[in-house]
């Protein structure tokens, strides 16, 4: 499965990967392995949240040093990345939060999405996207950054719909019922 965490900037993406890689690996004991790609130049890569844990400033300070722009040669590496065979069977592909050709030529080659928004109407592009590369939608959730709890509902499609709350930098999120139920929902898939 190469998974792709896709919607709108700032809404939490990078933490509900964190946390997601965190709950797979807690349930699992790192079999099977969740393997992260962060395809997105934003200087955000998979160290960024868990030294945002213990010094934000250095966080902050990496991220501003390591931005960069979308590049041929960019687009190309991670796209190859997606591509490659090599990949565990659970892997996730952090994008940017546009849709864009960048990130279609990257994601080509992605097996599922999980989509993420702090609104409902965002997720109509989210859905073209999707739809667009052939790839299926597991998840559909709303960013609650003021919630005081998750709530979710596996539908009769078996995809998860719900809340996340409070996806905040440098925050664990592992521990959140609804990041909990789609990792259980993901190991599942890939242990069948």
């Amino acid at each position: 499965m190469k998974i792709i965490l896709a919607g709108p900037p700032r809404s939490g993406k990078s933490c509900l990967r964190e946390g997601l890689k965190n709950a797979i690996h807690s349930i699992t004991k790192h079999e099977p392995y969740c393997y992260v790609l962060t395809a997105c130049p934003d200087g955000e890569g998979a160290w960024f949240q868990e030294t945002a844990f213990w010094d934000p400033a250095l966080a902050k300070k990496c991220k501003d040093e390591y931005r960069s722009q979308f590049t041929p040669e960019f687009v190309a590496l991670w796209a190859g990345h997606v591509r490659s065979p090599n990949l565990p069977p659970l892997t996730l592909v952090d994008i940017g939060g546009l849709v864009s050709e960048e990130n279609r030529q990257i994601c080509a080659a992605a097996t599922h999405a999980i989509l993420l928004a702090r609104e409902q109407s965002q997720f109509a592009e989210w859905d073209q996207f999707a739809d667009e590369l052939g790839v299926k939608v597991l998840a559909r959730l709303i960013s609650d950054y003021r919630g005081q709890e998750d709530w979710y509902e596996l539908m009769a499609t078996g995809e998860l719909v719900g809340t996340v709350h409070y996806l905040e930098r440098g925050q664990p999120t592992q521990d959140r019922p609804t990041i909990q139920q789609l990792a259980r929902m993901l190991v599942e898939s890939v242990q069948v």
